[in-house]
C-alpha cells in the first residue's frame, strides 16, 4: 500500500533471529491458545524462603539461576494441547458456569454413579473397581487415560452435563509431584511421608537445565502441598561437551556413544575420567580424537594409564610376592611405632586421605575425593612407597621388617579399594574381594557391603608428612636437574647442596637425607647457611598477585624489587616477608609476591621451588662412571631375567662379553652386580657361546643367564 501511495522509501529483506526446533532446525510457530495455570505466584514468598535452606551444589545455581526464576516467578502454565499424557481431571459445562476437579478414583465413582442416576451416562464403566484395593489386578479394570476418561460425562450440582477438559497436565507436574505418588499419598503411607520417614529426599542430581524443569516442580509442589522442601541437598550437573565445548548433536557427529565406550573402555575408567576431570556441576569438555576411522577417548586412555594402570600394577606387586611368601595377615600385627619411619610415614598420610575423602563425599565433592585417591596411590603409594622398599619384599625370612612391609601395603590397597568404590565399584570391588579372600580377615562378600574407612587421628603424624613431603620436593628437584642434563639416575652423581635458612628446615632435611639419597643417586648432601659468593640469586615481582593489591604503586615496587642485594634476598627468604615504603605508603611483601631464581654455577645446576633451593654437582668422575656402569648392567641383567621367565626367587648364573666399557666396573663391583640380580657366579669370556646381545645404548653387550 505505501508502494502504490509513492510513500515508501526503500524496500529490503531484514535478516533477523527466530526461534527453530533443536532437533529438526525448522521454524517453530508460536500461537496463543487458552490454558490452565497454577497460581504459583500466591506462594512465591514461601517457596523463596524454603529454597533458601536448600544445600545447593553449586551455591550459584540456587542463589542464581534458581533464585532468580523464584523472584520474578509467574504462574505455572498447567495444560497441554495433547494426546498422550495424564489428563486434566476437570469437567465443566458447555457454557463454563460450572466446573468440578476430581481428586481421585473414589470421587470419580461417585460422581460417575449421580450421572447414571441423572441419565447423563448409560452405565458405570468402573463399576467392577473396589476402592481401597490397591493390588494390580485391581487396577487393570480402569483406564484413566485418553480417549476412555473424554467418554465420561458428570452432572453439575443444577443438573447440566459436564465434560472433562480436553487438555493433557504438563507432563513436569508429573515429576514434581514424584515424591508424593511414589507412595501413594495420600491414599497410602500418609503418617510416613508426614512423619518424614520418606520425605523430603536427602539428595537429588540432574541437569543444570532442571532449573526451570525438574527442580522447579519438586519444590512447587512441594511448597504448595507440604510447605516443606522436596529435597535438602542438590547437585545441578553441567553439560557434556565435546572437546571444543559445543553440544553434542548427531546432526554435527560430534557425540560419542556411551554403550560403546564403556565397552571399549569399561564403565570405572569412564566414570573416574568424567568425575575428576571436572566438578559435577561444571561442563565437561569430552575429548576424543578419530584415528582410522576409530574413535579414542584420550582422557579415559589416560585415565586408565595413570590410575587404574598403576594401581594394578601395585596390587600384582603386592600379590607375586605375597603369594611368594605365603603371606595371609595371619600373623600378630606389628605395633606401629615399631615400623620404620616409611611405613609410619604412609599410613599417616593414609589416615589424612581418609578424613579427607570422608568430608569430601559428606560435602558432595567427588572431584576432589577422586584426586586425592589419584594423588595418593600414584604419586605416593606406587611412586614412592612402593619403589622405595622394593627391597624389603625381596627373598629373606618373614621378618618383622618384612612383614611390617607387607601389613602396611595390605591396609593401604584394601583402604583404597573401599574410599574409591563411590567412584569406581567395580573395580574396587574385585580389588577388595582379591585382597580379603587372601587373607579372610573381614565377613563381608562386597566392598559395598564393608564399613566405610574412618581414620585414626592417633595414627596422623603431621611433621612426618612435612618432612616426607620435603624429600619428594627435593627429589623432584634433583630429578629435574638430571633430565636437563640427560644424566640417568643409575649415574651416581657426588654431592647436592641446599642452602638452609633456619635449623628447622636443616632437621627436617637431615631427618630424610638418607632417604633422598638413595632416591637421586647422590653421595652426600651439603648445607649452607650463607650462600654468598657460591649461588647467584634473582629477585623479580610476581604481577598476579601484587597486581591486584598494588595496581597504581606497581612501578615503584618494581623498581625497588629490582635494587635487592644477595644480602636483601637471604634476609627477605630468611623472615618471609619485607616492608617497603612506595610514595609514602607501606607495602608488605610476602614470598607468593616475588619471584626467586638462583644462576647456574660452574659445574652444578641450580633449581628453586619456593622456599627450597637445590644445586647438584654433575661433575661425572672416574670411579661415579664405574658405578654407574654397574647399575646400568644389573638394569640390563633384570631385564633379561624377565624376558627369560625367571621366577622372582630363582638364583642365577651370569656370563658377561668382555667390553672396555663394562670390563672395570665388573672387576670393581662384581659382588654387588651378582647381590642385586640373585647371581651366585659371574664370568666374563670374550665371546658369549647360546647367549644375547644386550643394548647398552653405544654398545652391545653378549649376556647369558643361566638358572641354577
Amino acid at each position: 500500500m505505501l508502494k502504490q501511495q509513492n510513500k515508501a522509501f526503500r524496500f529490503e529483506k531484514y535478516v533477523h533471529s527466530y526461534p527453530h526446533c533443536w532437533r529438526t532446525d525448522k521454524p517453530v510457530l508460536y500461537y496463543p491458545l487458552d490454558s490452565w495455570f497454577i497460581r504459583t505466584t500466591a506462594c512465591r514468598d514461601d517457596m523463596i524462603r524454603l529454597n533458601n535452606t536448600i544445600y545447593w551444589k553449586p551455591e550459584s545455581t540456587g542463589t542464581g539461576r534458581f533464585g532468580k526464576w523464584l523472584e520474578n516467578l509467574q504462574d505455572w502454565n498447567l495444560s497441554r494441547s495433547r494426546f498422550w499424557g495424564t489428563p486434566l481431571p476437570i469437567w465443566r459445562t458447555e457454557d463454563g458456569s460450572e466446573e468440578m476437579c476430581i481428586g481421585s478414583i473414589d470421587e470419580l465413582i461417585r460422581e460417575i454413579e449421580k450421572a447414571v442416576a441423572a441419565g447423563m451416562m448409560p452405565q458405570n464403566p468402573y463399576k467392577d473397581f473396589t476402592v481401597g484395593d490397591y493390588s494390580d489386578a485391581n487396577y487393570d479394570k480402569i483406564d484413566l487415560h485418553r480417549p476412555f476418561v473424554d467418554d465420561i460425562v458428570l452432572t453439575s450440582p443444577l443438573g447440566k452435563p459436564m465434560r472433562r477438559e480436553t487438555d493433557l497436565i504438563d507432563v513436569w507436574f508429573d515429576s514434581g509431584a514424584m515424591p508424593y505418588a511414589q507412595v501413594h499419598y495420600p491414599f497410602e503411607n500418609k503418617a510416613g511421608l508426614e512423619n518424614h520417614e520418606v520425605f523430603p529426599a536427602d539428595f537429588i542430581a540432574e541437569g543444570i537445565d532442571q532449573t526451570r524443569g525438574w527442580f522447579f516442580t519438586l519444590h512447587a509442589i512441594a511448597t504448595m502441598i507440604s510447605n516443606e522442601v522436596a529435597f535438602k541437598t542438590v547437585v545441578s550437573n553441567g553439560l557434556v561437551l565435546d572437546k571444543e565445548g559445543n553440544k553434542m548433536s548427531k546432526r554435527l557427529g560430534n557425540t560419542v556413544d556411551p554403550f560403546e565406550t564403556i565397552e571399549k573402555y569399561g564403565s570405572d575408567p569412564l566414570r573416574w575420567y568424567m568425575i575428576t576431570n571436572a566438578q559435577p556441576w561444571d561442563n565437561l569438555k569430552f575429548n576424543f580424537v578419530v584415528e582410522d576411522a576409530v574413535r579414542k577417548c584420550v582422557g579415559v586412555e589416560e585415565v586408565m594409564r595413570k590410575f587404574f594402570g598403576t594401581l594394578y600394577n601395585t596390587y600384582s606387586f603386592f600379590a607375586l610376592y605375597a603369594n611368594v611368601d605365603g603371606f595371609r595377615n595371619s600373623e600378630k600385627q606389628v605395633p606401629m611405632n615399631e615400623r620404620p619411619e616409611i611405613d609410619r610415614w604412609i599410613i599417616s598420610l593414609l589416615n589424612t586421605l581418609v578424613k579427607q575423602v570422608d568430608e569430601c563425599y559428606a560435602d558432595y565433592e567427588p572431584t576432589r575425593a577422586g584426586r586425592l585417591i589419584q594423588d595418593f596411590v600414584t604419586e605416593n603409594l606406587s611412586n614412592w612407597y612402593v619403589r622405595l622398599n622394593r627391597k624389603r619384599y625381596w627373598g629373606g625370612v618373614m621378618d618383622a621388617d618384612k612383614l611390617a612391609a607387607y601389613q602396611t601395603l595390605y591396609t593401604c590397597l584394601v583402604t583404597v579399594a573401599k574410599l574409591a568404590a563411590p567412584i569406581a565399584p567395580f573395580y574396587m570391588d574385585k580389588l577388595y574381594t582379591d585382597l580379603n579372600g587372601l587373607t579372610g580377615m573381614e565377613p563381608f562378600a562386597s566392598v559395598h557391603l564393608a564399613d566405610f574407612p574412618v581414620y585414626d587421628e592417633s595414627l596422623i603424624n603431621s611433621e612426618l608428612e612435612s618432612r616426607m613431603d620435603i624429600a619428594q620436593q627435593i627429589s623432584s628437584m634433583v630429578l629435574a636437574l638430571r633430565r636437563k642434563v640427560n644424566i640417568r639416575v643409575r649415574q651416581p652423581l657426588r654431592k647436592i647442596m641446599i642452602p638452609v635458612l633456619d635449623d628447622a628446615l636443616r632437621q627436617q632435611v637431615e631427618a630424610v637425607r638418607r632417604l633422598i639419597l638413595n632416591e637421586v643417586n647422590v653421595k652426600e648432601i651439603d648445607y649452607i647457611s650463607d650462600t654468598g659468593g657460591i649461588l647467584v640469586k634473582k629477585i623479580k615481582p610476581n604481577f598476579k598477585t601484587l597486581g591486584p593489591k598494588y595496581s597504581k604503586l606497581m612501578k615503584g615496587i618494581s623498581a625497588l624489587i629490582a635494587g635487592f642485594s644477595q644480602q636483601d634476598i637471604a634476609a627477605f627468604e630468611m623472615s618471609g616477608v619485607c616492608n617497603l615504603v612506595v610514595e609514602g605508603q607501606n607495602v608488605e611483601l610476602t614470598p607468593e609476591d616475588v619471584e626467586i631464581t638462583s644462576e647456574d654455577i660452574p659445574g652444578w645446576l641450580v633449581a628453586n621451588e619456593g622456599k627450597l633451593t637445590v644445586a647438584l654437582d654433575i661433575t661425572v668422575t672416574d670411579n661415579l662412571k664405574l658405578e654407574g656402569t654397574a647399575r646400568e648392567l644389573i638394569n640390563r641383567i633384570q631385564n633379561l631375567r624377565k624376558d627369560s621367565g625367571f621366577d622372582v626367587t630363582d638364583k642365577i648364573s651370569i656370563v658377561l662379553q668382555r667390553h672396555p666399557e663394562t670390563d672395570a666396573a665388573v672387576a670393581v663391583h662384581r659382588s654387588y652386580i651378582m647381590s642385586q640380580v640373585l647371581g651366585v657366579s659371574l664370568e666374563t669370556v670374550e665371546k658369549v657361546e647360546d647367549g644375547v646381545d644386550v643394548d647398552m645404548d653405544d654398545y652391545t653387550l653378549g649376556v647369558k643367564l643361566i638358572k641354577v
